[in-house]
């Protein structure tokens, strides 16, 4: 595509236009990561590429600083693929297209990878130049981080010498973090009995959307609705009224996304249409009044069905909303430390009724171990006393934040420098690769930033366009400096 003249540098928008021509979600990074090793070898750059992946290549220090210490520069090669519910692109073969869209870079009905395909176009940028002054670098691009973090996990870290990192997978520009939360996936599964449809019954469509959803660490304090939890706070209202069926429950793509829409397919009596439509008009108006300000969007409907599947009993039913119910969701802690900081919380990122069970699945976040342990007990005690079991996968350990960083202190210096302001520190609930860096690699001295993102994980993902250049000139500062 043709960048208009504010896209700068346009290096990093090529760039960044160059590994959206590939699908790159969680899962899918073969393409993307054969665009990168591909780049090493046309610059005569020694490359290491493993079997998770993972991709690092190195470039020797500018003229007089070739034996200083190396730096790293990371970021992560997967994106989160979002799009509207209905659009029919499958974007694990289709690449996203990319919209300017006045002040920012979006992509058309989809997410856009801004988080972080951004950071791997700056390096890849930063690769390429030959003016700058900077101390070898070692460029390192994990995949699968947004499902587990299981490139990072998987990478063999003897392969690297440097000692400090540069991650840049942070959203807010100006801000930076120098500590995270650890956090897991929790599995959970519940079996069910089901039936035939039964004579005299009706079938219902009950969908809960319009909801922003987001990132369940990033956007977690906006206090967003979970559509998940929405539809099953009204299914167990229900089923307190009239005997209800549950045929088909689905909702959510990713554990680390707060769910916008889910669906289920309900089966009620005939003579209990009424007061089930009614129910249903009454909590469309109790979500518009209660989400007005953070989900202005969010409706409610139930229509009539011609579908006639198997139904759940009405036991089961009961025993399966009455788990979901009583479930936690969201924000558990605050920070006593950080102010404003979550400290504990967790997301039901994906629901799905099969042929014979319930499954559905939680991201949970704490910068507290022991929180985090309590949350996944309560998970485990309310699905194992529903008949269910648990398990998890995708750990991985919190970011201690340091007194003393020489990185830091070289990061806000180099700040001051180009934007002429203090910076701000700060710790952040998401997930960041940092920790497993750190805890792989003794005496790791990092920091994570990047430019302005908003969105993220969503069909409103945008990116702006300005901070680019401000944050690639900062990190071009920051390699002078250290």
């Amino acid at each position: 595509m043709e960048f208009p003249e504010k896209c700068k540098p346009l290096s990093v928008f090529k760039y960044f236009e160059a590994l959206s021509s590939v699908p790159h979600g969680s899962g899918n990074t073969k393409a993307i990561s054969d665009i990168c090793v591909e780049f090493a070898k046309r610059r005569g750059l020694l490359c290491y590429h493993d079997e998770y992946n993972n991709v690092v290549i190195y470039k020797e220090g500018s003229a007089g600083r070739e034996n200083e210490e190396p730096v790293i520069i990371q970021g992560h090669l997967d994106m989160v693929c979002a799009k509207h519910p209905d659009d029919p692109m499958d974007m694990s073969v289709e690449p996203i297209k990319l919209v300017v869209d006045g002040d920012y870079l979006r992509a058309e009905k989809t997410s856009l990878g801004g988080d972080d395909t951004i950071a791997v176009a700056m390096a890849l940028a930063i690769l390429d130049s030959k003016s700058l002054s900077h101390p070898p670098i070692e460029a390192v691009f994990t995949t699968d981080e947004e499902t587990g973090m299981f490139g990072a996990a998987g990478l063999d870290v003897s392969v690297l010498r440097g000692k400090r990192m540069l991650n840049i997978d942070s959203e807010e520009e100006g801000v930076f973090t120098a500590g995270c939360s650890g956090g897991m996936r929790a599995n959970c599964e519940i079996p069910v009995v089901r039936e035939k449809f039964g004579d005299g019954l009706v079938s219902y469509v009950v969908t809960v959307s319009g909801l922003l959803g987001g990132h369940s660490g990033c956007d977690i304090d906006k206090e967003r609705g979970s559509s998940t939890k929405l539809i099953s706070r009204f299914l167990y209202k229900a089923s307190k009224l009239l005997p209800l069926r549950l045929i088909d429950l689905q909702g959510g793509e990713f554990d680390n996304v707060i769910p916008s829409k889910t669906t289920a397919t309900v089966a009620v009596s005939g003579i209990d249409c009424d007061k089930f439509e009614k129910l249903a008009a009454e909590y469309d108006g109790i979500y518009k009044h209660e989400l007005s300000v953070s989900d202005p969007g969010v409706a409610l409907n139930a229509c009539k069905s011609s579908g006639k599947g198997d139904t759940v009993t009405v036991k089961d039913t009961g025993k399966l909303l009455t788990a979901l119910y009583i479930m936690p969701q969201g924000i558990q802690n605050m920070s006593s430390d950080i102010k404003g900081l979550v400290q504990t919380s967790l997301n039901m990122g994906i629901i799905k009724l099969e042929k014979d069970c319930l499954k559905y699945s939680f991201a949970v976040r704490s910068s507290v171990l022991s929180q985090k342990k309590e949350l996944l007990d309560r998970i485990s005690a309310i699905t194992e006393l529903a008949g269910g079991s648990v398990s998890t996968h995708g750990e991985y350990p919190g970011w201690e934040y340091k007194k003393v960083s020489p990185l830091r202190d070289a990061a806000l210096a180099a700040y001051r420098d180009v934007y002429g302001k203090e910076a701000v520190i700060t710790a952040t609930h998401g997930g960041l690769e940092c920790g497993l860096f750190a805890d792989k690699i003794p005496g790791l001295d990092c920091i994570s930033y990047g430019p302005e993102l908003h969105d993220i994980h969503s069909v409103n993902e945008r990116l702006g366009i300005a901070s680019v250049k401000r944050t690639y000139d900062l990190t071009c500062r920051i390699l002078e400096l250290i």
